[in-house]
């Protein structure tokens, strides 16, 4: 039983830290008072430089999930992305408990990272294109009192690994298309 539940458990900063590392991917930790909103995120990072990036857990009314991370002054009109993804219904946030049971995160810590948890691959990752066009991105390590910077090319690779390839939306021209 015990090692049933060791299993189950989801993966914590430490175990992201030892992928990335195991990877090859470069990164450097910020760590800071915990952030729950992007404002007080973008107050409590200063001039931290690079891309930094809002996450979102969505679902739609089959029960489809996606993980999509865009630049964090990116607008993004849920409507114009329910019709890029072919979900079905509308797109609604995901609950506190699907987004602990799918990637073992809380609201506030949501984050590329955690894929890592997604052991059954129900989650799709979506990526806005602007953000591998920054170079550090910036993104929470599964926990919202720290900050990892990357190079692009090592979140790609640590999505690669993990088994979720994301979709890249110019989510540019998704905005200006649902005008």
């Amino acid at each position: 039983m015990e090692n049933r539940i060791a299993d189950t458990a989801p993966v914590t900063e430490a175990g992201l830290f030892a992928r990335l590392e195991a990877l090859g991917v470069a990164y450097t930790l910020h760590r800071h008072p915990p952030a729950f909103t992007l404002p007080e995120a973008q107050a409590l990072r200063g001039t931290l430089p690079g891309g930094h990036v809002k996450n979102l857990f969505l679902r739609d009314k089959k029960k489809n999930i996606w993980l999509v991370t865009v630049l964090e002054e990116r607008p993004v009109n849920l409507k114009a992305l329910r019709h890029a993804l072919a979900a079905r219904g509308n797109l609604s946030f995901g609950s506190p408990e699907l987004l602990m049971e799918k990637l073992g995160l809380t609201p506030g810590s949501v984050t590329p990272f955690g894929i890592i948890n997604d052991r059954d691959g129900a989650v799709s990752v979506i990526l806005d294109k602007d953000v591998l066009a920054q170079d550090p991105v910036n993104a929470h390590p599964l926990r919202n009192d720290m900050t990892i910077a990357l190079a692009p090319a090592g979140l790609m690779r640590f999505l690669a690994a993990e088994g979720h390839e994301p979709s890249v939306i110019d989510f540019g021209a998704l905005a200006v298309s649902s005008e």
